[in-house]
C-alpha cells in the first residue's frame, strides 16, 4: 500500500508539472462550457488559420464539475465540420497528463481532427487521484458508480452544438482505465459513437449490447503486467481486478459485430496483427500486439516518471488515424 501511495504521489505532481508546462506555452486560448462561442469571450479568441485553439471547459454533470481540454486543429476556419476524438487518460491520470505523454495533439492537427480530453472524476482528498467508471474499474469512480457514459454524452452533445463537429464522426480511445472506458461507450453509446480505439485495456461490464456494430481497434504491448494480455490478476495499482484474456475480449466483438472467422494474421518481428475485415455494415475488429513496450502508449512517453517503456514497434496514433478515417456511423 505505501508502494502504491507513493506510486499515485509522484504520477500526481507529473501531472501537475505537465498541466503548468502546457498552460504556459499555449497562451491565453481559453473558455469554460458557460462562454460558448459567440460570446465576447469566445470571440476575443477567435481561431483563424494559423492558431491552434484551446479551451479548458467545465460542464456541469449530476452535480459536479467536470471539466475538459478541447484542441481545435490550425484549419478551423477553413473548413465546414471535423471529425471528433474523445481521448481518455488512464487511472490517477488528467486531461493534461495524458495530452502530453500520448502525443495525439500534433498528430491531429495534421489530419484536422478535434481532439477533447476530458477529465476523470477526482476522488475526495488531497490527492484526489482521477477515474472512469467502465464498469468494474477502476477506483473511486466504479466504486461510487458515477455515470460517465452520461458525462461523455453531454459533452459531445456541448461541442457539437458550440464547434463546428461531424456527429457521424465522433470517435473513443484512451489508456488503461479510459480504454476500459472505450469498451463501455461502445456498449452503451453505439448510437454517437462511430468507432474506438483503445490501448492496454479490457472490456469489464457483464453484458454489451449496442444497437449497431461498433468498429473496434485494440493495442496492446505483451510485456504489459498491469493488465495482462493472457487476462488473470495483474500487477498494477488495480491489482484486485480479475482481467479478462485480450483475445476473449475480441471474440466477444467478433460476435457482435458478426464478424467472418478466421481473421488474417500478420506477423512481423516486433509485433502482430490480428484483422476481422468482414463484419457487418462495414465494421472491423483490429488488434495489434507489439512485443516490446509495457503499460504505456505505443510511440508515446512514459505516462509518470515510474511508468512503463512505450512499444516502439508502432506509431499508436498514426493506426488509430487511419483507422478513424475508415468509419462514419451510418
Amino acid at each position: 500500500m505505501l508502494l502504491l501511495f507513493i506510486f499515485n504521489m509522484i504520477n500526481q505532481v507529473s501531472s501537475l508539472l505537465l498541466a503548468i508546462s502546457l498552460a504556459t506555452s499555449c497562451g491565453d486560448a481559453s473558455q469554460t462550457a458557460d462562454a460558448p462561442l459567440g460570446s465576447d469571450a469566445a470571440d476575443a479568441n477567435r481561431v483563424d488559420a494559423t492558431t491552434v485553439f484551446r479551451i479548458q471547459g467545465t460542464l456541469l454533470v449530476d452535480g459536479r464539475n467536470r471539466t475538459f481540454l478541447v484542441n481545435l486543429p490550425p484549419s478551423y476556419d477553413a473548413m465546414a465540420s471535423f471529425p471528433l476524438i474523445i481521448a481518455m487518460h488512464g487511472g490517477g491520470g488528467s486531461a493534461e497528463q495524458f495530452e502530453a505523454t500520448n502525443l495525439l495533439t500534433p498528430k491531429t492537427n495534421q489530419a484536422n481532427y478535434i481532439v477533447v480530453y476530458p477529465d476523470g472524476v477526482a476522488a475526495p482528498g488531497p490527492i484526489g487521484l482521477r477515474t472512469w467508471n467502465g464498469g468494474a474499474c477502476c477506483g473511486f469512480a466504479s466504486e461510487n458508480n458515477i455515470d460517465d457514459v452520461k458525462f461523455v454524452s453531454e459533452l459531445i452533445t456541448y461541442l457539437a452544438a458550440n464547434f463546428k463537429i461531424n456527429n457521424k464522426r465522433v470517435y473513443a480511445t484512451g489508456h488503461s482505465n479510459g480504454g476500459i472506458m472505450s469498451y463501455r461507450l461502445a456498449c452503451e453509446l453505439s448510437d454517437r459513437i462511430a468507432a474506438i480505439s483503445p490501448n492496454a485495456a479490457a472490456m469489464l461490464l457483464p453484458t454489451c449490447t449496442p444497437t449497431r456494430p461498433v468498429p473496434v481497434q485494440h493495442t496492446h504491448s505483451r510485456p504489459d503486467t498491469n493488465v495482462p494480455t493472457l487476462g488473470g490478476m495483474g500487477t498494477g495499482p488495480s491489482s484486485n481486478v480479475v482481467w479478462p484474456a485480450t483475445m476473449d475480449v475480441l471474440n466477444a466483438w467478433v460476435s457482435i459485430n458478426g464478424c467472418a472467422t478466421p481473421p488474417v494474421v500478420t506477423p512481423a518481428s516486433n509485433f502482430s496483427r490480428t484483422w476481422w475485415n468482414q463484419c457487418a455494415s462495414g465494421s472491423e475488429v483490429d488488434y495489434y500486439l507489439t512485443e516490446d513496450g509495457g503499460h504505456a502508449w505505443p510511440g508515446g512517453v512514459e505516462g509518470s516518471p515510474m511508468g512503463d517503456q512505450p512499444s516502439t514497434a508502432i506509431d499508436k496514433n498514426d493506426l488509430m488515424l487511419e483507422f478513424f478515417a475508415r468509419h462514419e456511423l451510418p
